[in-house]
């Protein structure tokens, strides 16, 4: 439904009834109006989306808040997930023709972690990181999930504050190298003002804790480069700021962490950084590591 009205713009009921029938899952059923307005309820309900009628334009039927769709909120991703899983349900010959791409993190653990936000219960986690040859084990708060880079992340607040870390209470954890996972009878208090897209608001990824500041940076790029950015923007706060028949300027108010930096880096001579200047020079220096290393392995 949300598809089609979306499609058409504005479509009446019958036009929406016919498109139904067109559609192998209905077998030439009709689409009843007691199904349209349950159907309708839920979408308001799942998605937040609001189908309204126009009843001067021949009771025809249209997106209020079409806005909804271009969100990134949890709600426009369910909707984007169940509108492809159901294209692929309608193109199951097909199947070896379209491609995509696995999660690594275990179902089982993004439940738990869930189900233990939904409760406010604490969690028992037993996380190893990479490089370590042992796993530590310790209690924490989950305060929200975040996806990025095809793996699951938890945003955690800690009984005992990690040693290092700028925030004293917060981290997060990739939800791949957690090799155990525990809900405890124990609840914690959710803090009522937090607010989690606020927390990530200033930051590339996942990283979030290490005591970079954010601040105004100034990517050049060129050939294709040009066009990527501007269809995919790197941050939300990414904006044109110069264009010339070369290159184009674009600026962000971000933090430089590191996962910041090595994504400039996969981007190779097409993305250049102008400002700031340090920021250009630690990149620098991490391609001219990276030439040393292919230099003395051939």
């Amino acid at each position: 439904m949300i598809e089609t009205i979306n499609r058409y713009g504005r479509i009446s009921f019958a036009e929406l009834n016919e498109q139904w029938k067109r559609r192998e899952e209905s077998h030439g059923a009709e689409f009843s109006r007691t199904t349209f307005n349950r159907h309708r309820d839920a979408i308001l309900d799942m998605f937040g989306i609001i189908i309204e009628c126009d009843r001067r334009d021949g009771y025809r039927y249209y997106i209020e808040n079409k806005d909804v769709l271009e969100e990134d909120s949890v709600q426009n991703w369910m909707f984007s997930t169940l509108s492809v899983s159901n294209m692929l349900d309608e193109n199951v010959a097909l199947h070896n023709r379209i491609l995509l791409e696995s999660i690594p993190s275990g179902d089982e653990k993004l439940q738990q972690v869930i189900k233990a936000m939904r409760e406010n219960r604490n969690v028992m986690m037993t996380y190893r990181r990479y490089g370590s040859a042992t796993a530590k084990s310790f209690s924490a708060a989950p305060y929200c999930v975040k996806l990025f880079r095809r793996r699951w992340y938890v945003l955690v607040k800690l009984d005992r504050p990690r040693h290092g870390d700028s925030d004293d209470s917060m981290a997060i954890y990739s939800l791949d190298r957690i090799e155990k996972i525990e809900l405890q009878e124990s609840k914690f208090d959710y803090e009522p003002g937090f607010d989690a897209a606020a927390f990530f608001d200033e930051c590339f990824g996942v990283v979030v804790a290490d005591g970079t500041k954010p601040e105004r940076v100034v990517l050049r790029a060129y050939g294709l480069e040009q066009h990527y950015l501007r269809d995919l923007p790197i941050h939300h706060s990414q904006k044109e700021i110069r264009a010339t028949d070369d290159y184009t300027d674009f600026e962000l108010f971000i933090r430089p962490t590191t996962d910041f930096k090595a994504h400039l880096m996969s981007r190779g001579g097409w993305l250049l950084v102008v400002s700031p200047r340090r920021l250009a020079r630690e990149v620098q220096q991490w391609h001219q590591e990276a030439i040393d290393r292919y230099e003395k392995g051939v």
